[in-house]
């Protein structure tokens, strides 16, 4: 994840937003990551939670929240965080909160707005994402119709353009996390968080929050399991559906019936799944895409142009342009 914003300055701060209903883990998740990222044994953020009128709140799993101060169009944050819960529901119509979330970057040329999970209705409500890539959690699809001025990829964990992150949520917000602080402070400070952490350092922002990789965790027989995780761990192989079903130890037509029965799909409609989650995270490590489409088992250039026709209506070099950065 590239990053416009000055990393020379040593410490940053974020207003943290809290209201009623809203997921606690979409609030606590980031914070402790931007929390633990040290440089040169001091705190790189300094975090501060707002509430719309500075009055305490209640999360959705009933935690009782008392925030430092209350949101104002005033704030001196570097970077507002809008995390997600069923409470954005009654944010969006809030004049005062859109216009507060619609100004930010205008107000602050070195600032930025982060979303976390359905907090990026908001930031679209606001008209922070029109023309821009952006992603929330998988059950919000519905929602995100209302807004046909976002560039909207329900696959992705985290996007990031201009200024603006978002993520899918929960566990995906420190994710997004771990990726500014790796853009603002180098990568062996967020390697030092997410070892604190004890979690992965880099999901990229194109890996599918459907989490097809665990897909092999549903399934009802192991030799379907086994399957499952060699394809994910070697998409570039012939996985024919001979193949396929050599590597299971069944006949393709008990492999097919097996596939719908556990994943809803056919065993190419998954292998073709896997290879496009794979070539994104490549596209994310800014790689030729010639080289993207062998390495992930397309094999040519021509057949991962098709696939992400297929899985996304556009052309391989648009969705570039639209979702990597």
């Amino acid at each position: 994840m590239a990053s416009n914003i000055d990393t020379t300055q040593k410490n940053r701060s974020i207003d943290v937003l809290l209201f009623d209903d809203v997921n606690l883990l979409d609030v606590s998740g980031p914070v402790q990551a931007f929390d633990t990222a040290m440089v040169d044994g001091e705190k790189r953020y300094d975090v501060r939670y707002v509430s719309i009128d500075g009055s305490p709140v209640r999360a959705g799993c009933g935690l009782r929240m008392i925030p430092d101060a209350a949101l104002s169009p005033e704030t001196t944050s570097d970077d507002l965080l809008i995390p997600g819960g069923a409470g954005v529901n009654a944010l969006i119509p809030n004049s005062m909160v859109c216009e507060v979330v619609a100004n930010h970057l205008n107000r602050k040329p070195n600032g930025r707005v982060i979303s976390i999970c359905s907090g990026a209705l908001l930031l679209a409500s606001a008209g922070v994402l029109d023309g821009r890539a952006a992603t929330t959690h998988w059950s919000r699809l519905a929602d995100t119709k209302k807004y046909d001025r976002v560039l909207w990829d329900l696959d992705q964990i985290s996007t990031a353009q201009d200024r603006v992150f978002t993520s899918a949520g929960v566990t995906t917000g420190i994710d997004l996390a771990l990726s500014i602080i790796r853009a603002d402070c180098g990568p062996t400070v967020a390697l030092a968080v997410a070892r604190e952490l004890v979690v992965q350092l880099r999901r990229t922002g194109g890996q599918s929050q459907y989490a097809i990789h665990l897909a092999g965790q549903f399934t009802k027989d192991d030799a379907l399991t086994r399957l499952i995780e060699q394809v994910v761990a070697e998409p570039h192989l012939n996985w024919s559906l001979d193949a396929l079903a050599h590597a299971a130890g069944m006949n393709p037509r008990t492999l097919s019936r097996h596939f719908k029965r556990d994943l809803q799909e056919n065993p190419a409609q998954f292998v073709e799944r896997i290879r496009i989650d794979h070539a994104r995270g490549l596209m994310a490590d800014k790689l030729p895409l010639k080289q993207v489409a062998r390495l992930s088992g397309f094999g040519d250039l021509q057949r991962m142009r098709r696939a992400f026709q297929r899985r996304f209506g556009v052309h391989v070099s648009n969705y570039v342009n639209s979702f990597v950065t």
